[in-house]
């Protein structure tokens, strides 16, 4: 299957950091399909061979393990060209329309990997020289929109031109290999499913830790704030997976159907319950990794009175019979005490104790990042005699050990997905806007609060308030148990 794909923001960040390296994996393990061609578009003027010898720079910067040889970068190169366009010019898109037609591949994959504020007039002009014909996708990368509003003029621009089934809206925590792993987990094993409702489960907790700050995005991140770049995307996508319904079958509609469903049934915010039920914070200089770190407000580019918010943790719940009156509780942060990625799923206790001494109820932990894996937290006796206490033990799979040869990145598998025109891991338009729907009460109410987020010291986990907001329903964070 011949194939063009084309990046529009060839010289960005996320091309030469995310975009060219997860392509290079899929070249090296022999997955990327055969007879295709990788186009930069960005502004600067240059030739092929000079983005080339620039690229192969850019991946002197990348993990080792993910850096090609002289020899390997040389074939891969190859298939790899560079145009200049000006994204304002509409000669410049029929002149990409005429490069793109002169071979006539099977597939052309448009990658909007840009600014969002770009993603209409790009949509538009494609639209306007018959970029759109039935062989063209578009693949959109997050941030989608600012808000509600935002978001819904974005998805009506890509409605008026392309197909939802060509519109590929990428999120790619969606793309690890452990996310995936969420649906066989549930789906692909007797094991769990039964257990998977409120009469078993107690809470469930999602956490998104980071111990990196801002570092020289604090123009970006001060307008953009952790509710935005986690909470209304991969932590909501994340809940629909653990929480929705047993699909009719693996197709991407019957999928997000049902994570469109978890949406819609997530208890709604108010200006009371935000304030009861949502902590937001910002980081103050500490300790991070063992070295002193600034406070947020001392970060390049934060204005010095920033109200920004760098962490949140919520609560919230599910209102359908599955998962009536269990609470979810989501958390995400920068400069916290771990870089820590994992759904934590905590049972109930046993209804009626025979053993001597306290025991910890059992608990699924889905590790998502550094780790990527399963571990069960299970109780057992050692056989040390009679009267002993239970102890806890862990079922502990490694997913990079058990699978150490076949493991792909989530830019790789969403990439070649793209490609491929499957549309499981991607988000639809009405899920997006859900999930906006959902989240603005919270960014209503915080606008109206004079008072701002609350200080938190770098390498802690958050406010103290985050860990009352579980506690107050008898509950901790799982570090904390």
């Amino acid at each position: 299957m011949s194939f063009d794909l084309v990046f529009f923001g060839g010289t960005g960040d996320l091309t030469w950091r995310k975009l060219m390296p997860a392509l290079f994996q899929a070249f090296r393990h022999g997955k990327l399909p055969e007879g295709g061609r990788i186009l930069a578009v960005a502004r600067d003027e240059q030739s092929d061979a000079r983005y080339r010898e620039w690229l192969k720079e850019r991946f002197r910067e990348v993990d080792a393990g993910k850096r090609p040889s002289d020899e390997e970068f040389e074939r891969f190169a190859g298939l790899i060209h560079y145009r200049r366009m000006d994204l304002s010019q509409p000669e410049h898109y029929q002149g990409l329309k005429e490069w793109l037609d002169a071979r006539n591949a099977d597939t052309v994959v448009l990658y909007l990997a840009t600014s969002p504020y770009l993603f209409t007039g790009i949509c538009q002009q494609l639209g306007a020289v018959g970029l759109n014909h039935d062989r063209v996708r578009v693949v959109l990368e997050k941030p989608l929109g600012h808000d509600l509003a935002s978001a819904q003029e974005i998805n009506r621009t890509v409605r008026s031109v392309f197909s939802e089934r060509q519109a590929f809206r990428i999120d790619h925590y969606l793309g690890k290999p452990s996310v995936q792993n969420l649906m066989a987990l549930r789906f692909g094993n007797a094991l769990f499913e039964p257990l998977w409702r409120r009469e078993s489960i107690a809470n469930i907790q999602i956490t998104l830790a980071e111990q990196l700050g801002v570092g020289t995005r604090g123009a970006f991140y001060d307008g953009t704030g952790a509710l935005r770049d986690m909470i209304q995307n991969h932590a909501l996508q994340l809940l629909t997976m653990i929480a929705m319904e047993p699909p009719a079958s693996n197709d991407a509609d019957a999928i997000r159907d049902e994570k469109l469903k978890v949406l819609r049934a997530l208890k709604p915010f108010t200006r009371e319950s935000v304030g009861r039920d949502v902590v937001r914070g910002q980081y103050r200089a500490g300790m991070c990794g063992g070295q002193p770190v600034p406070g947020y407000l001392e970060e390049v580019k934060v204005p010095p009175d920033s109200t920004c918010e760098t962490f949140v943790a919520l609560r919230t719940e599910v209102q359908n019979w599955r998962w009536a009156g269990v609470p979810f509780y989501l958390r995400t942060g920068k400069r916290l005490a771990a870089r820590d990625a994992q759904i934590v799923v905590n049972f109930r206790p046993v209804p009626h104790q025979i053993f001597p001494g306290a025991s910890l109820p059992n608990r699924l932990v889905i590790k998502l990042q550094p780790e990527d894996g399963l571990e069960l937290q299970l109780l057992a006796q050692k056989g040390a005699g009679a009267g002993e206490q239970l102890t806890p033990v862990s079922l502990d799979l490694d997913f990079d050990k058990a699978f150490a040869t076949q493991r792909v990145g989530a830019y790789e598998r969403l990439l070649l997905d793209a490609i491929a025109g499957r549309l499981n891991l991607f988000v639809r338009s009405d899920e997006q806007e859900q999930a906006w729907r959902w989240v603005e009460p919270i960014l209503d109410a915080w606008n109206a609060d004079g008072n701002g987020p609350r200080p938190y010291a770098a390498g802690a986990w958050g406010p103290a308030a985050a860990s009352a907001l579980v506690a107050r329903d008898g509950f901790s964070w799982a570090e904390e148990q």
